[in-house]
Parts: C-alpha cells; sequence; structure tokens
C-alpha cells in the first residue's frame, strides 16, 4: 500500500477507538479468468506480493495456494494436476486443495500423510467467470466480491481485456476515473480538448466514491456519432469502489448503455494487473459491436499504459507530492478510502461526504 499523502479536501473525522482492525488482504482479488483455468494444468500468479498457484479440484472448484512446495521449494505452478492435485515438477510431492501432501514418490505407495507437510492455502471463490482470492486468515472485515455489472444480463454483452501496468493500484484507479487527460493522452480517439465545461457531484459514501457528471454531450471521439447520435445529453457516472474497483456508466439513450469496469490488482508495489470489462447494450448492433469495442478499449488502454509508466519513472524519482485541482478532488476522496486501509480503518466509517465541482476540457 502506497503512503498517505496531502487531502486537504477531504475531512476523515476522528479514527474509531474500537473494531477490528483493516488490513489490505480482507479483500478478494481477481486471481484469474474461468476460462484460463483447466482441470489439467496450474496457474501462476501474483497478488499483493505472495506467490500463488491456482488449479481445479477434482469437483472442478478453483483452489488458490501458496507456489512453492515444502519439500525443497519448488514452484508448484510449474507443475501438473492429476485427479485434482497438483504435483511439484521438482521431486513430485503431490497436495490436495487443502495444502495437504498426500503422495511423495521417493517414500512409495504405502505413503502416510503427515500434518506438518502442507503449504498454505487461501479461500477462493468464482463469480461472474473470474477467479478471487482472498489472503487473510481471519479477516478484519467481512466482504464479497464486486459483482460485475449486467454480466451475462439479456440484451448485454462483454469483451474483457487484461493489462499490467507499471503503476501503484491508486494511480491506476485515479487514471480509470479521470476525465481531464483523456484529452491529452487519447485525443481524438477519446474526446478533444474544447474548453467545454463539465459540473459534477462528488460523493463519497460507505467505502466507494461516486461522480455524477452534468451537461456532457458529444465529445467522445471518433464514434460520437454512434454513441449519442441526437447529440442529447449524456448520463454519465463514474465511481471506485473499495479497495480497487472502478466503474464508468454512460447512458446513451435507450439500448446505447456502457460499462467500464476496471479491477485492479496489486501484483507488488509497483506493479497492478487489471482486468476490464466493457460491457454494453446497443441493441440490434450487439452482435457486430464487439471487434470494434475490443480495437478502441484496448487503444486506449495502451495510451493509458504508457501514461502511467512514465508517471511511475517520475514518482520513484522524485516522490508521490501532486498538486490539485477541483477536478481532482474525486482523486482525494479515492486516496481518503485507500490511505484509510493503510491505518487499520473500515472505510466505511468514514464521514459521508459530499462536493459540487467544476472543470473543464
Amino acid at each position: 500500500m502506497e503512503g498517505a499523502r496531502n487531502l486537504p479536501l477531504v475531512e476523515d473525522g476522528p479514527e474509531p477507538q474500537d473494531g477490528p482492525r483493516v488490513d489490505v488482504r480482507d479483500f478478494w482479488y481477481v486471481v484469474a479468468e474461468s476460462r484460463e483455468l483447466t482441470r489439467t494444468a496450474p496457474l501462476a500468479r501474483s497478488v499483493l506480493d505472495e506467490w500463488l498457484v491456482v488449479f481445479r479440484d477434482e469437483n472442478g472448484h478453483a483452489v488458490v495456494m501458496q507456489d512453492r512446495c515444502a519439500h525443497r521449494h519448488g514452484r508448484l505452478s510449474r507443475g501438473t494436476v492429476n485427479a485434482g492435485c497438483v504435483q511439484c515438477p521438482y521431486h513430485g510431492w503431490t497436495y490436495e486443495k487443502g495444502g495437504m501432501v498426500v503422495a511423495v514418490p521417493a517414500e512409495g505407495p504405502a505413503y502416510q500423510k503427515v500434518e506438518s507437510r502442507r503449504v498454505k492455502s487461501y479461500a477462493a471463490v468464482e463469480q461472474d467467470g473470474y477467479i478471487y482470492v482472498r489472503l487473510a486468515e481471519k479477516p478484519g472485515l467481512e466482504v464479497t466480491p464486486f459483482s460485475m455489472p449486467h454480466h451475462q444480463d439479456k440484451g448485454y454483452r462483454t469483451v474483457r481485456l487484461q493489462n499490467r501496468f507499471n503503476n501503484t493500484v491508486t494511480n491506476c484507479v485515479e487514471n480509470f476515473i479521470d476525465i481531464p487527460h483523456t484529452v491529452f493522452v487519447h485525443p481524438g480517439i477519446f474526446r478533444s480538448s474544447r474548453q467545454q465545461k463539465f459540473e459534477a457531484t462528488v460523493e463519497r459514501k460507505g467505502g466507494s466514491v461516486r461522480v455524477s457528471y452534468r451537461k456532457e454531450t458529444n465529445n467522445l471521439g471518433w464514434f460520437s456519432w454512434f454513441l449519442n447520435p441526437g447529440g442529447r445529453e449524456i448520463q454519465h457516472i463514474d465511481s471506485f469502489h473499495m479497495p480497487n474497483v472502478t466503474s464508468v456508466e454512460y447512458v446513451f439513450g435507450p439500448r446505447r448503455h456502457f460499462f467500464i469496469t476496471s479491477q485492479s490488482v496489486p501484483v507488488n508495489d509497483r506493479q497492478t494487473l487489471v482486468y476490464t470489462d466493457l460491457t454494453y447494450n446497443y441493441g440490434i448492433w450487439n452482435s457486430v459491436a464487439a471487434p470494434l469495442v475490443r480495437w478502441q478499449g484496448q487503444a486506449i488502454i495502451d495510451q493509458d499504459l504508457e501514461a502511467l509508466a512514465s508517471q511511475m519513472e517520475v514518482v520513484e524519482k522524485y516522490g508521490e507530492k501532486f498538486a490539485n485541482t477541483q477536478a481532482d478532488s474525486i482523486h482525494l476522496f479515492v486516496e481518503s478510502i485507500r490511505n484509510a486501509i493503510a491505518r487499520g480503518r473500515d472505510p466505511r466509517t468514514l464521514p459521508d461526504r459530499s462536493l459540487e465541482i467544476v472543470f473543464y476540457v
């Protein structure tokens, strides 16, 4: 978790005097897409600098364990899966879903289980086509994985992308719900600089930040003619949900509904693996829109990858002390939630706050 920043526009209120401490490991993080995980091969993943092996047990359920063999520390993720157990490629030690060693080839077929021969296993759930892991053994708070908007709902399609960013979770999520950067990082493809006035209400409540925009019409890049041909005012809401999810929602009219939902998974202190769902309802255009949605979505993300990598280089050299404008109030609220978790505080206990802001794009 990154260090605290100056939050001049946000009052966090007094620290609670009782209750369990919260840790970043208490939350659920995407560790793989369901489609990636078969019954025959394990996957290697890293979350919060913990090396993980992911595989399916004999019933097809997702299993997540520490990616090391208790014997001579081979990488289990480089082994094989047989009958729902993972076998180390170094000496063949075999582990069942709870992390217990169930076979040691060197000790023959009569091997008896030894309680101390095990590796750490973690809670895992499968939801909305994703596999989630929670690293905390005794979580300080009870939360569930984020529900992806309109996943497999009638009339909706989803394009799913994965990208690895060389930057922190906080800087990634701020980028994903930041409008002013779009005209400079994505000129033409996603907005152009017009000095158009934006008004918005920014709210922090219950561990989330919600931004409702007003007076946004057709500055949407190359495909404005398709997305909003009438130039009517768009319903546009951006949101952040603790500890790492952003959702961007556009309603252009009947059967013109678009979500960009990103789960930013902390690989380590400076790398973030981002799973992005582009979910849309374009009516009769649904069946042909996927290639265009995928191409434009990835083209925009490619530009953000470069911008955020450059930002990280500067942060590592000069530190992370940012100047702020009204438009950055969104980010300050996000940082207040991220910083609360870093201090061991449940962000849902932060006082509700609301701001009216004006900026130009």
